[in-house]
């Protein structure tokens, strides 16, 4: 492979592809190694992570394995909730919102574990005797074929490595290049922070053999293995006392494979010996070239279904930290598309079908014990996560997340009988691998029984994306069963008689009901939304699958009781079912927006009111935040229609963080700062970027809705929309100038522009959409507090069509 040294680096001649679009070179690269973990850089196959440092005389690869996880299978089912529960929901209903917490804390909340960490495998160190001395060094993470690499100069010789989690092969690949013979020579060998490991060579490798850690009572039984090994051309090979050492080669593969004896939540009886010999083996038969070959294949399968671009690359000379650092001066239009191919890059890398899904770090962490445990967050993060995945066309990268919401249906069973006595599933605002469903940590967090009515939520959207009907068959049980619990544990408040969900809270937001000190709460807005939602997906499915249709009119009478959403005396969407909320609150959460996005209940066209009261709600949170909250938010405000404002936040997103403190933003590596690292506001940001240019959730395809005054000219290729559409979409003068649509189902398309269009079979839209994927929800008529003026939405002139298509036809359209 040809690398160019960065003070070579000119900007590209681009090549025109179908809709007159550039091909462009997506790359992260800095001119020194990195010192700081969020300075190396993330490859990663979905099984295997690694953090690559790139220093020329002692390189570290930190190195992850997604199913290393502390603890055993286990439950955390709090049995006294049960008794509990009850007394819990008399305090709210009695206003006493910090006894009620406090109770919940001690007698609801898991007293068993809040859940294991996820955990390292190690580290591959590499040290060169000599290199300390260099220059010319480059480093880089090539986006477009998930490969890293480095280069440098020691005396007269220059020394390449290049480094791989292959796809295919499953194994950490790294390749040892010079431009002189018998140049190589370096030691290798495996560390871990777990204790007791156990370091053994074999005639042809070395390994390190460890078990997870005992966290919270609960014992480690995760066994992990990793191996070593080497194919070297010419010079010597000795493997000895844990350490490999190559004396004068000419060319060095370096191999890595791990496995554990994880099969899933409830087996751990898998042979991480013999799988860890079998990567190995299966690896060193391939010629390297072949295998990369094979690895770039599979990924751009994934990569090349989608590209933006949003200018040229006017700083292709400039290190990715600096350009990150220069970003508000230089409004750097290639950084920002780089950074949504990276979005897409990690989610490539961290969720490949047959594994684990994204956890809060994806797949990457170097510490025993990390942040917030790097569990799955359920009360934004996890969905985060996966935000990009059907809008961004990586429809397969869904499954790993399927199958948790698939397995936490059947733990979250146990816990609504052993904590609700209800029948079907409940889980909490946090899950691990082991699939625990109980409440974790404090109620002030942790008493939120929703997780799993958002989760169902992917479910359904997976199914308006891609009308699969099997797909919906088969996940309709799981979507009911939430439903189910939900029905059971709603009671009515004594207010307003309303039905609502109690005891519960609005992520992690304390209220003016308690002077500021407790979460815990009745009726929550957020909770409002998302039980709306889940109900109403039963409905639907119920429709479709000809089935349940008793208990779909039961759910239709149920939603008539619960609480509408409520606009505040300040003009503000109601938070919480009192009018509590602070103009001066700039909480990270913004959960009571939730009906903004990610769902459609709230809308410039059908919901007005509501819509402005989102948006008063939205500039009242606005300031430093986390990373990932300013994701969500990039998000939001492309629902509001401004993109001025969302690409605000893209700004405000890429700003280079160096330290674990302060506010959010971008690390030198690309990561999302929340800080430390979470990798939700790095997915955020990606689907927020895809939203400015393309929304589907109103009953139309809106072109180009939120589009910013800096992004005058550009592209987008491949974006999926609602009912199995794929848009290329081309713009000039902040106006679309051309729009290819590809049509997977058939059926009408309803297009949405603010310029007119022209097109073979477009006519101009009459009626509602015929199209039953585009059906959007009745919602009931707010209650409207508001001591000020609410104000109508600024919607642009806009142009509806319709276009009746064919399955598996596209269809051109232009500007008139």
């Amino acid at each position: 492979m040809h690398h160019i040294r960065f003070k070579h680096i000119i900007t590209i001649t681009f090549l025109f592809f179908s809709l007159g679009s550039f091909a462009q070179v997506h790359k992260l690269w800095y001119d020194k190694p990195a010192v700081r973990w969020t300075e190396a850089l993330p490859l990663g196959n979905g099984r295997i992570g690694a953090m690559v440092y790139g220093n020329p005389a002692i390189d570290q690869i930190q190195l992850n394995e997604e199913t290393i996880w502390a603890g055993r299978p286990n439950s955390n089912a709090n049995p006294e909730a049960l008794e509990n529960i009850p007394k819990v929901r008399d305090l709210v209903f009695a206003g006493k919102y910090l006894e009620a917490q406090d109770l919940a804390t001690e007698k609801v909340m898991s007293n068993s574990n809040s859940g294991m960490p996820y955990q390292p495998f190690g580290d591959l160190r590499l040290s060169f005797p000599g290199h300390g001395e260099y220059t010319d060094y480059y480093r880089e993470l090539d986006l477009d074929s998930a490969i890293a690499m480095i280069s440098y100069k020691t005396g007269d010789i220059t020394y390449t490595r290049e480094y791989i989690t292959s796809f295919t092969d499953q194994v950490l690949q790294v390749r040892l290049t010079s431009d002189k013979k018998n140049a190589i020579t370096f030691n290798a060998q495996l560390t871990s922070p777990h204790r007791d490991v156990k370091i053994d060579t074999g005639a042809d490798y070395i390994s390190l053999s460890g078990i997870s850690s005992t966290h919270e009572r609960v014992s480690g039984r995760v066994r992990f293995q990793g191996r070593t090994s080497v194919n070297a051309s010419g010079g010597k090979v000795i493997y000895k006392d844990g350490v490999i050492s190559v004396e004068n080669a000419d060319e060095v593969i370096l191999y890595v494979s791990i496995a554990t004896n994880f099969i899933n939540y409830k087996d751990i009886s898998g042979d991480e010996v013999k799988d860890v010999a079998n990567y190995m083996e299966n690896a060193k038969k391939s010629n390297y070239q072949t295998s990369k070959t094979a690895h770039i294949s599979y990924y751009r399968n994934f990569l090349d279904r989608v590209e933006l671009y949003l200018g040229k690359d006017l700083y292709a000379h400039v290190p990715t930290d600096q350009r990150i650092q220069n970003f508000k001066e230089t409004n750097d239009s290639h950084l920002t598309s780089t950074y949504f191919l990276f979005g897409r890059y990690l989610l490539i890398s961290t969720s490949q079908p047959g594994g684990q899904p994204a956890n809060l770090q994806g797949i990457w962490n170097d510490a025993l014990f990390p942040s917030w445990d790097s569990k799955y967050t359920t009360n934004i993060n996890l969905e985060m996560n996966y935000w990009p995945a059907d809008v961004t066309n990586l429809q397969e990268l869904n499954e790993p997340l399927f199958k948790l919401i698939k397995e936490v249906a059947e733990t979250g069973k146990e816990t609504a009988k052993i904590m609700y006595g209800s029948d079907g599933w409940v889980l909490h605002h946090n899950t691990d691998i082991w699939r625990i469903t109980g409440p974790v940590d404090r109620a002030a967090s942790g008493m939120w029984p929703s997780g799993g009515a958002w989760l169902c939520r992917h479910l359904w959207e997976h199914f308006l994306y891609t009308g699969d009907v099997e797909f919906l068959r088969e996940a309709y049980p799981i979507i009911r069963d939430a439903a189910l619990f939900f029905d059971q544990n709603m009671v009515y408040e004594p207010e307003n008689g309303w039905l609502v969900v109690a005891p519960s809270n609005s992520p992690e937001n304390t209220h003016a009901g308690s002077n500021g000190k407790a979460t815990t709460a009745a009726g929550v807005t957020m909770d409002n939304q998302l039980i709306f939602d889940l109900w109403n997906s039963v409905i639907d499915a119920s429709e479709i699958l000809n089935t349940d249709t008793d208990y779909a009119t039961h759910l239709k009478i149920r939603l008539t009781e619960m609480a509408p959403m409520q606009i505040g005396k300040w003009g503000q969407l109601q938070e919480w079912m009192h009018d509590w909320d602070n103009p001066k609150d700039t909480h990270r959460h913004v959960s009571h927006l939730y009906g903004l996005f990610p769902s459609n209940q709230i809308s410039p066209f059908r919901t007005p009111e509501l819509f402005d009261a989102a948006r008063t709600s939205l500039i009242h949170r606005e300031g430093p935040s986390t990373g990932w909250s300013m994701g969500w938010k990039v998000c939001l405000w492309a629902r509001l229609l401004d993109g001025n404002q969302a690409y605000e936040l893209i700004t405000d997103q890429l700003t280079l963080v160096r330290e674990n403190s302060g506010s959010g933003g971008t690390y030198p590596n690309m990561f999302d700062a929340h800080p430390p690292f979470q990798i939700d506001g790095n997915f955020g940001c990606t689907a927020g970027i895809a939203e400015m240019l393309m929304q589907s959730y109103d009953g139309f395809i809106y072109l180009l809705p939120a589009l910013p005054d800096k992004w005058q000219e550009g592209h987008i290729k491949g974006l999926l929309a609602r009912g199995g559409f794929e848009l290329d979409i081309k713009w000039a003068d902040g106006e679309v100038s051309e729009v290819k649509i590809t049509s997977k189902n058939g059926g009408n398309c309803r297009i949405r522009s603010n310029s007119e269009l022209k097109g073979k079979g477009l006519r101009k839209a009459r009626g509602e959409n015929p199209n039953r994927f585009y059906e959007t929800p009745v919602i009931p008529e707010p209650l409207n507090h508001s001591e000020v003026k609410l104000n109508d939405p600024v919607v642009s002139n806009v142009y509806t069509y319709d276009l009746m298509t064919e399955k598996g036809k596209s269809y051109i359209l232009y500007k008139r």
